[in-house]
C-alpha cells in the first residue's frame, strides 16, 4: 500500500501550482529518477546530460 503524500513535508505548491517534491519524499523514494527535481538529494546522478551538468552548477551557484 502506498503511504499517502503530505503537504509541506512530502511536497509543497509552488506560486504557479506546481507541485514540488522535497529532499524527504526523494531520500524515502531512495533513487533519482533522472527528471532532474528541485529537490534531489542524488546529485541527479540518472539525468542525461547536458541538463545535468546544467542543475548541478546551477546548484553550486545557489550554495555560494
Amino acid at each position: 500500500m502506498k503511504k499517502k503524500l503530505v503537504e509541506g513535508e512530502d511536497f509543497y505548491y509552488t506560486e504557479t501550482g506546481y507541485i514540488v517534491l522535497t529532499e524527504k519524499y526523494h531520500i524515502h523514494r531512495g533513487y533519482c529518477c533522472g527528471n532532474g527535481c528541485r529537490h534531489c538529494p542524488f546529485n541527479y546522478i540518472n539525468v542525461p546530460e547536458p541538463k545535468k551538468s546544467n542543475l548541478l552548477s546551477t546548484s553550486n551557484e545557489k550554495e555560494k
